[in-house]
């Protein structure tokens, strides 16, 4: 085998493996033991509906008020760590896996939204830019990318958010 050869499998070996790391799911284990100090889940009431509204977007617009809840939480918990610090902070690497982890789920969710059979393209193109926001804001930050460049795309899903928001409300809605 020439040195040739040897370093374009060394290549490919390194490529696959570092897609592979991008793949594999992160977990971690719940504390067995529960804190009888904490408090329980919030109860939280539906937002109340019209009573012509469409109930095609209602369920997808429930759907992606729910996918802005947990991905805002996560998102935000990682902008607070990374504010004044950097990567390098054990806090801020552990937000940022987290934060990823709920991005990641939250560009599905939003994705699987938008594709309920029959909704309105008015609500549901917003969804799919909003969920390819997420992709590429996950991606930034597995990247390590700095403030400025995070900050542009959270911007950026902002202004879909908005619009699907004004589009759910149009529709008798919200989200």
């Amino acid at each position: 085998m020439t040195s040739r050869q040897l370093c374009l499998r060394t290549t490919a070996l390194i490529v696959v493996a570092g897609l592979a790391s991008f793949a594999t799911p992160v977990a971690s284990a719940d504390d067995l033991g529960v804190d009888p100090q904490t408090p329980g889940p919030i109860q939280v009431a539906p937002a109340p509906t019209s009573d012509n509204a469409d109930p095609i977007a209602v369920a997808a617009c429930s759907q992606f008020a729910s996918v802005l809840d947990g991905s805002s939480s996560y998102y935000g918990d990682f902008a607070d760590s990374f504010e004044g610090s950097d990567y390098r902070d054990p806090a801020v690497a552990s937000s940022n896996v987290t934060g990823r982890t709920a991005l990641r789920e939250s560009a599905a969710l939003a994705m699987r939204a938008a594709d309920t059979p029959g909704l309105s393209a008015d609500i549901a193109q917003p969804m799919r830019v909003w969920s390819l926001g997420a992709t590429k804001l996950l991606v930034k930050m597995g990247l390590r990318m700095s403030g400025e460049g995070l900050n542009s795309t959270a911007t950026e899903m902002n202004n879909q958010a908005t619009k699907v928001q004004e589009a759910c409300a149009a529709a008798g809605t919200h989200a």
